[in-house]
């Protein structure tokens, strides 16, 4: 196949992974991102880097699209994913090549009342209702996501402990392996969940990173959610069922690492 692998979001931290991994099975890739190719990440002569915003106003030049007859969506943030994913769909559509369009989302999506989570929701049934075929893959929160986190409670003088909120941290490695794959198959729907193998409170997840960095553990504020969110989080909406396809590395050999 001679079309490049379209790739937004592709200089993140899920992307910057998964491009190499595309590249390594002999596809060129074209990255979209507001920035450009980073300082940090070398050139190579099989990935393009194109400016574009997902969530700037107007509508996205299909041409942006370069060719592309897959198309990889890995760009979001805390807001707007749905605004951009249609956005990309409707481009998709115009550009007329595109016969794959794979989502990475977030486990409870559909079932998180939270605007994040409604957002991806929203862009999951953006690529499912575009026309092209398609592949879903829910994720929980990755490692390094959640180490950043927690690193910023450094600081506090105690360790939040919502009651009800845990955790199933997946590294971001394999998240980007997973999605490779997908991409470089056919489209295959929604497809099992992804996550590490571990299920972890706040304070465990604190607990444990202090450990591997050799400082003392902190007292906790016990803390209820309340409402429908609350209610979400103690019900385990956030968190994958017995059909996941359960990654091996786990929080604790994440930080040791």
């Amino acid at each position: 196949m001679n079309s490049p692998v379209l790739v937004t979001g592709g200089t993140g931290t899920i992307g910057r992974r998964t491009v190499p991994l595309l590249v390594a099975a002999g596809r060129t890739v074209r990255v979209l991102s507001r920035g450009g190719r980073p300082a940090d990440i070398a050139p190579d002569p099989h990935v393009t880097y194109v400016r574009a915003d997902l969530l700037a106003d107007g509508e996205l030049d299909p041409a942006l699209l370069g060719g592309a007859e897959t198309v990889l969506h890995l760009a979001g943030g805390p807001k707007g994913d749905d605004a951009a994913t249609a956005r990309l769909v409707r481009a998709a559509r115009a550009a007329g090549t595109v016969q794959h369009l794979v989502l990475v989302s977030v486990v409870g999506a559909d079932a998180m009342p939270i605007g994040y989570f409604r957002a991806k929701a929203g862009a999951e049934r953006a690529v499912m209702e575009s026309g092209i075929g398609w592949t879903v893959l829910r994720a929980a929160q990755v490692n390094e996501l959640l180490l950043r986190m927690v690193g910023s409670m450094r600081q506090m003088p105690l360790v939040p402990a919502p009651g009800g909120l845990r955790f199933q941290p997946v590294d971001a490695a394999e998240v980007a392996a997973r999605l490779a794959e997908l991409t470089l198959d056919a489209p295959a729907g929604r497809v099992p969940d992804v996550a590490g193998p571990g299920v972890y409170t706040l304070p465990e997840l604190a607990a444990a990173q202090r450990t591997a960095a050799g400082a003392r553990p902190r007292r906790t504020l016990p803390i209820r959610l309340p409402g429908r969110i609350g209610r979400a989080y103690r019900s385990g909406a956030n968190l994958t069922g017995p059909e996941a396809h359960i990654a091996g590395r786990d929080w604790e050999t994440f930080l040791a690492a």
